[in-house]
């Protein structure tokens, strides 16, 4: 007899792999794995990223349904649409001290703060509190068919109104 290795033969099918296959084959898994992980974080990366932000300007309506001498806060607008004797205008109802919204506060005729006091008289002049700013005047028109709009992002010099 000869000292001959018998090399081990292929297995067949339902038979245990060899060692060096399991390898082979855990190796292959782990590069495929790694280049699906490569190729998703890829295609996000290339993918454009875009921010679907509702358009600054706002629809607020008939001048008929505001009263000479209302404050009226549109919450979901966070605007203030004031109408006065000398006409219309459109006041940013967030807060310049930290961001709160504000609130018209009949009895006391005056636009407050409830998270820190601040107070604004009803042309968004400071009166009280922490706030470093009045409130902002934004660019408000008639448009087409008589409705007010308001321009959220464009804030305009106080006492522009808008006569209708």
């Amino acid at each position: 007899m000869t000292d001959e290795k018998k090399l081990p033969e292929k297995p067949e099918d339902g038979e245990a792999i060899h060692r060096r296959e399991f390898f082979a084959r855990l190796g292959l898994g782990s590069l495929g794995i790694a280049g699906l992980g490569t190729a998703a974080f890829a295609y996000q990366f290339l993918s454009p990223n875009v921010l679907y932000e509702p358009s600054p300007v706002v629809d607020m309506g008939k001048p008929e349904s505001y009263s000479v001498g209302s404050v009226t806060l549109n919450a979901d607008a966070r605007v203030f649409v004031v109408h006065s004797e000398e006409g219309f205008f459109a006041l940013n109802a967030v807060c310049t001290h930290l961001g709160c919204l504000t609130a018209w506060k009949e009895e006391q005729k005056q636009i407050a703060c409830p998270c820190h006091g601040s107070k604004f008289t009803r042309e968004g002049v400071k009166t009280d509190g922490p706030a470093p700013k009045p409130l902002a005047w934004l660019r408000m028109w008639l448009n087409e068919d008589g409705s007010l709009l308001v321009d959220r992002s464009t804030e305009i010099p106080p006492k522009q109104f808008v006569r209708v």
